[in-house]
Formats: C-alpha cells, sequence, structure tokens
C-alpha cells in the first residue's frame, strides 16, 4: 500500500464546517479499502479533534498518513494550550463557554473519547503557543 497523505484545514468558531475533515477522511479510507472498524474509530476521532479546534483553539490543521502501518492523524492548533492535560482527560471536565454548551457541544468528551478511538494518543500542549494531538489507529 502506497502511503495517501491528506491535509485539512479547521476554521475556528465555525460550528456549520465543523466534521468537514472527518467526513472526508471517512470518504478516503473507505476508497482505499480499510476496514470498517477502523474508518469507524478514525472518523470518530478525528470529528473529536475538530470539535476541539473549533471550541478552544481558534481553527488549526489536520494532516493524515495511511500507511501500511496504520492511520497516523496530526492535529495542530495555535490556540491557548492546555494548562492541565491529566485534568482535561477527565470525562466531563470542560472549559467550554455556555454558549457552545448550548449549541450541544462542550460536554467534556471530546479528549477522552479521542483516546478511546485510537490506539495511541500523544499530547503536546504550551500554554500561549498551542496544542499537537497525534493519535495512531491501527488498520
Amino acid at each position: 500500500m502506497d502511503i495517501l497523505k491528506l491535509e485539512y484545514d479547521v476554521p475556528g468558531d465555525d460550528f456549520t464546517r465543523a466534521g468537514e475533515a472527518s467526513s472526508g477522511l471517512k470518504k478516503a479510507l473507505k476508497k482505499i479499502g480499510v476496514n470498517p472498524a477502523s474508518i469507524r474509530k478514525a472518523a470518530i476521532a478525528m470529528y473529536e479533534g475538530e470539535i476541539n479546534m473549533v471550541i478552544h483553539a481558534g481553527g488549526g490543521k489536520a494532516t493524515v498518513e495511511v500507511g501500511p502501518e496504520g492511520i497516523l492523524i496530526k492535529l495542530v492548533d495555535q490556540g491557548p494550550g492546555i494548562p492541565d492535560i491529566s485534568l482535561a482527560m477527565k470525562e466531563g471536565w470542560s472549559t467550554a463557554p455556555d454558549t457552545v454548551r448550548n449549541l450541544g457541544f462542550g460536554a467534556g468528551m471530546g479528549l477522552p473519547n479521542m483516546k478511546k478511538y485510537s490506539d495511541d494518543m500523544q499530547i503536546d500542549s504550551t500554554v500561549g503557543v498551542g496544542t499537537t494531538v497525534t493519535m495512531r489507529i491501527a488498520i
């Protein structure tokens, strides 16, 4: 299998476009014949990351590489950073404002779901600089 490289811009504060990257990834993975279980995991992990970038970081960039070893998703933003990653990983913990919660987002499940649906996840974050989340999903 050749390596497939995909890149998506995730606009900030635009919930109408949130999900475009995960939808594009899902279509691309189906097209190249990735198994449905891996497609589902990748699409969910990507969607949760997109929503986090929209809510918390003013958008960002998602890059994906698909190869024999699996799917590598890298989400990079230049948002405020995550001051306490351990706390942010707790289900239900969120810093989303009420305006976002009233839209049905910001329930504090983004990072926990990203971890749940990836086989490996790493978060590198610096307050005032931004966050990079790297997820791997086996195929």
